[in-house]
């Protein structure tokens, strides 16, 4: 039996890689992010992955820790 990778939404993976780039950027390990952001490490990684859904207060811990706007962490997340 061959098994297939699902395939991951396009609005979340857009989303995960603005915030491993931001992340980056600021070079917070996911560790340290999650820490900021009162989130398990493995949650923020399947965030990163495009594998999680978070919900807007996440979203809003995940933009505070990482000192900037939810706008800027969807920069080119289209529905």
């Amino acid at each position: 039996m061959i098994r297939l990778m699902p395939v991951r939404d396009k609005i979340l993976l857009a989303f995960g890689r603005n915030v491993a780039r931001i992340r980056t950027e600021k070079e917070f390990s996911q560790d340290k992010l999650a820490e900021k952001a009162d989130l398990d490490r493995t949650y923020l990684s399947g965030i990163e992955r495009g594998v999680r859904n978070p919900g807007i207060k996440v979203v809003i811990r995940i933009a505070r820790a990482l000192g900037v706007t939810v706008d800027q962490l969807c920069k080119g997340v289209d529905s």
